[in-house]
């Protein structure tokens, strides 16, 4: 990103303790953000502002806000509303990044680390900590623009899907869509915005000689639209989806995540989300595809 040529970004980096945001921050402060952690929310416009007035030469500002500032956390959401409200000259509109991941997860990287939660008190276990932090969190994780499902990354894809958004091949113009295909028996991707069950159609897992492939090979692809019930699946789905994302666009939202499942995420949910992905792509949306589980057989 070249920053006299662009806007500079405003990242609000947010989400469950145990998502990722230390690997977070440490990834912006590779793409040349200048970086603060564990911000009480009030000091948000004023910590702009002051950025903004030093001449610090960085393609952006991302800032970590979590429940470890305690009672000051409460005014997270009237912070940030007054800071894009601001309309800071020479940055674009702060965004708010979400970071998730499922609670046995959690539960596992906390008692590897041996870190304590920071919601944890007497009589009170991680889990019930966690429940409570999903309380908290669940207004902000619906105002994001972005949320990333940490669950089945490995620290480079991590660090790859924060590059694909904010880095400099991340400043697009229009709202940026991910077609995610997912197997249902590895969980629904919590950073999904809209989930589809497309397991009623025919399973090549079942044929032979179709077992072993998967839905990016011509012959798995022909088979799954060879269902008569693919094509006016396919027309409803693009349908609701072309008419949908207008109306995202109107909110504000600068991301959209469309899930697409079947069984183990390999045959069907892979052609779908294909298919779904080429439509977009030729009316000129911004459009980027995820097969999360398909390597997984």
């Amino acid at each position: 990103m070249n920053s006299k040529d662009s806007q500079k970004q405003l990242v609000v980096i947010t989400g469950m303790s145990g998502a990722g945001k230390t690997l977070a921050i440490r990834t912006f402060e590779d793409l040349n953000y200048f970086c603060i952690d564990n911000l009480p929310p009030d000091l948000l416009a004023n910590l702009v502002n002051l950025w903004k007035e030093s001449g610090v030469d960085a393609d952006g500002l991302a800032i970590v806000v979590d429940v470890r500032t305690g009672q000051f956390f409460g005014d997270f959401m009237q912070a940030y509303e007054e800071l894009t409200s601001a309309q800071v000259k020479g940055y674009s509109r702060a965004k708010i990044l979400f970071l998730d991941a499922s609670d046995p997860i959690l539960i596992r990287r906390f008692k590897e680390t041996r870190r304590k939660h920071p919601l944890v008190a007497e009589g009170k276990g991680i889990l019930e900590s966690i429940k409570e932090e999903r309380h908290i969190l669940a207004d902000i994780k619906e105002k994001a623009d972005k949320v990333i499902d940490t669950s089945n990354l490995e620290p480079e894809g991590f660090r790859r899907e924060i590059r694909r958004y904010f880095g400099p091949q991340g400043a697009r113009e229009g709202m940026v869509i991910t077609v995610i295909s997912f197997g249902y028996k590895y969980g629904v991707p919590l950073d999904a915005d809209l989930v589809f069950d497309v397991r009623f159609l025919a399973n090549p897992y079942w044929v032979e000689k179709l077992s072993k492939l998967d839905g990016n090979q011509e012959e798995v692809r022909h088979y799954v639209l060879s269902d008569p019930l693919t094509e006016p699946l396919m027309e409803r789905l693009c349908s609701l989806i072309e008419f949908s994302i207008p109306q995202y666009e109107k909110e504000g939202k600068a991301y959209l995540s469309i899930a697409i499942g079947c069984t183990g995420g390999r045959h069907r949910s892979v052609v779908v989300a294909n298919e779904l992905a080429r439509y977009l792509s030729v009316r000129d949306f911004n459009v980027l595809v995820e097969h999360r589980d398909c390597p997984k057989g």
